[in-house]
């Protein structure tokens, strides 16, 4: 049965297995996206402040995309409050749609003149260009397919040194700004990011080829020049930039963790243009510049929102470059993962068994998920609880299951075994005659336990009632050097006692046979399988021994028995008190292995309450004194019972007995 259990165990394990390695990110993910929206970063001291061109905005200074006029006058009086660093979310790759001479094209009805007099005019793109070069704004780019121009052109402003990640996303083209424009910032950023596959952007791109060149994104740009830093450095798993040193995968993307971004932080673009704008109100910090107006297409989906403007994702980025606030999947989480959940697997299959032991593997199950939480709450590490939680729930359902259909089909065995000696007996000989059979008939003659072992004196009598009651007796032998003895004894008379007694010595048996490792667990597991459909609601006491036939060592189990006697070699008699716990089949009790030992020539003695309880005419009972004196002097198994037979007998007196008579004697010869 071990070898069934062991191999349903191991049959889920390995599909749990496959499904986690198939799920991948997707079981995961959703899992993460929690812990985000449970445990946002703060983000209430971030220096990044924004500025959206919003509905006001487009209200007060009319549509996007606006003159290059609108944008050098914000971009002017967002560099006049002395910020760090200002980054566009956006690319310029068009020229201004009122430049001079695109204005004399559309007005064909101007005089030559009045046409060469409105060319002549300077081009808002050019003084725009100038208003960039004098402040220390950061222009994206955008990497494409086919559209833009070749990558091969463009100026990377910053120095790339050390190995690259190596999965980068490279495009063949880049997007850039007019020619009046691009040259004159400070630096460069790219803006590509892709969302993972569900439609969420988690990750913020650090790095990126164009045509096979290293450059940096915008948000690491605008934090390389706001911390003064001239190269940016860079491995497999992690880039560094002024002293900061950020983790990314092997994409070269940040896991970004989200917060909520300060409401105090975002600035509509048009209160910047009016009059009367705080003069410090950019002071140190890195602004960026975005659209929010409605229809914009800079919307994405985040673990914290269903919908969020592009812009507040940047900011965040650049955030976390500079304060810390991203999340790290280190390159061992996955092993763990995999060792763990193994470990949890093989604690299942190995302490099935032992049914108390199943604390261990529970209790790893509830610290697992815990300290994945606080690896992620305290470190911002992701380590999956999910997987190791998989394989071993898993496992431990394909061993349940098992173990519960071994049950039912052992249990139906003995059931149809009892109810077709049940209907034999009965046919025969009437029903307390077929109890007598069923009874007398699952005990082990008297002749087989004298030929036993060699190393043992064993001897057993069971005399029924009239009304047969439900006692029973069994030596069983385990392996060459231990065997194993019971006395029970079950509550109510005649058929039912006598089946429930049959099932009682025949699960008890089985159990001990399983292999199960100690005493205390066999107990469990025989109270759980007799309660189970016991419509009868009997309950039965029992004695167990283990003997080691090498050493005289002896561990007991009692449930709710009569003590043992201890004849010892001097003569002495005593009665041996055991803890033990109620009958079977009332309450689940975790019952205590008790050891003991006998040395060369001393025994123990078990009795039934049939013996303890035998009543004489006067109604007096036998008793343990009586008891003693009927061993005074006895020296061997068959004796000590036949002493113990008669001595009741005599006391009765011709009295009809009540309940069965159960004697059992184990002597230790060494």
């Amino acid at each position: 049965m071990t070898r069934r259990i062991w191999m349903a165990g191991i049959g889920m394990l390995l599909l749990a297995a496959l499904l986690s390695a198939a799920a991948g990110e997707s079981m995961r993910r959703p899992l993460f996206d929690l812990w985000q929206r449970a445990a946002p970063r703060d983000l209430s001291a971030t220096r990044v402040h924004v500025v959206f061109v919003d509905a006001e905005s487009i209200a007060e200074v009319g549509p996007w995309p606006w003159p290059r006029y609108h944008i050098a006058r914000l971009t002017e009086q967002i560099a006049a409050r002395g910020p760090k660093a200002i980054g566009f979310d956006m690319t310029f790759p068009e020229p201004d749609r009122v430049r001079p001479d695109i204005f004399a094209r559309l007005y064909p009805e101007l005089s030559p003149s009045a046409a060469d007099e409105v060319r002549a005019l300077p081009s808002m793109d050019k003084l725009y260009g100038q208003v960039i070069g004098a402040a220390p704004v950061v222009l994206a780019r955008a990497g494409s397919p086919d559209d833009g121009i070749d990558p091969s052109l463009l100026l990377v402003d910053a120095e790339i040194k050390g190995p690259l990640p190596p999965r980068l996303e490279d495009h063949a083209r880049a997007i850039v700004n007019i020619p009046e424009l691009e040259p004159w910032a400070i630096g460069h950023g790219l803006l590509n990011g892709q969302p993972d596959s569900d439609g969420k952007v988690r990750r913020v791109p650090m790095l990126l080829r164009l045509g096979g060149r290293p450059m940096p994104s915008l948000s690491l740009e605008l934090a390389r020049v706001a911390l003064g830093a001239e190269t940016i450095l860079t491995a497999r798993d992690h880039v560094s930039v002024g002293g900061r040193r950020i983790g990314v995968d092997a994409s070269g993307d940040m896991l970004l963790r989200f917060g909520h971004f300060p409401p105090a932080q975002v600035t509509s673009a048009v209160d910047v243009l009016r009059q009367g704008f705080p003069a410090d109100a950019f002071a140190g910090q890195i602004v960026l510049i975005g659209l929010s107006a409605t229809g914009t297409p800079d919307i994405v989906s985040t673990p914290m929102e269903a919908e969020a403007y592009g812009t507040l994702i940047q900011a965040q980025a650049v955030d976390a470059i500079l304060r810390g606030g991203w999340l790290d999947r280190p390159h061992w989480a996955a092993p763990l993962e995999w060792i763990i959940g193994g470990m949890l697997s093989l604690q299942v299959l190995v302490l099935a068994a032992r049914r108390r032991w199943l604390l261990l593997p529970i209790g790893l199950a509830v610290a697992i998920p815990i300290g994945a939480w606080l690896a992620f709450d305290l470190f911002s590490l992701l380590v999956d609880p999910l997987r190791p939680l998989l394989l071993g729930g898993t496992t431990a359902a394909g061993v349940a299951g098992a173990m519960f259909i071994e049950a039912r089909r052992e249990r139906e065995r003995l059931r149809e075994a009892l109810i077709h000696e049940q209907i034999g007996a009965a046919a025969a000989a009437g029903e307390l005659q077929a109890a007598r059979s069923i009874q007398l008939g699952m005990l082990p003659a008297r002749s087989d336990l004298s030929a036993f072992d060699p190393r043992l004196d064993v001897d057993a009598m069971l005399e029924p009632a009239k009304s047969i009651g439900g006692d029973l007796y069994d030596v069983i032998r385990l392996d060459a050097d231990r065997i194993a003895f019971l006395v029970g004894d079950v509550t109510g008379k005649g058929v039912p006692a006598a089946l429930f007694m049959a099932l009682s010595k025949a699960l008890a048996k089985s159990v001990v046979l399983r292999g199960v490792p100690s005493l205390a667990d066999a107990a469990f597991i025989l109270n759980e399988e007799l309660s189970r459909d016991n419509s009868e609601s009997m309950n039965v006491t029992m004695l167990i021994g283990i003997m080691d036939l090498t050493t005289g060592e002896l561990v007991l189990m009692s449930a709710g028995h009569e003590d043992p006697l201890h004849i010892m070699v001097d003569g002495r008699i005593a009665i041996h008190k055991l803890d033990g716990g109620p009958p079977f089949c009332i309450v689940d009790f975790p019952y205590p292995d008790e050891p003991m030992r006998l040395a060369r020539g001393e025994a123990l003695v078990i009795i039934s309450d049939g013996v303890s309880e035998a009543q004489n005419g006067d109604s007096a009972l036998f008793g343990h004194d009586r008891l003693i004196a009927a061993l005074a002097g006895r020296t061997t198994a068959s004796a000590m019972v036949e002493s113990i037979r008669n001595a009741v007998r005599l006391f009765e007196d011709g009295t009809e007995p009540t309940d069965d008579l159960t004697v059992m004697a184990v002597r230790y010869l060494g």
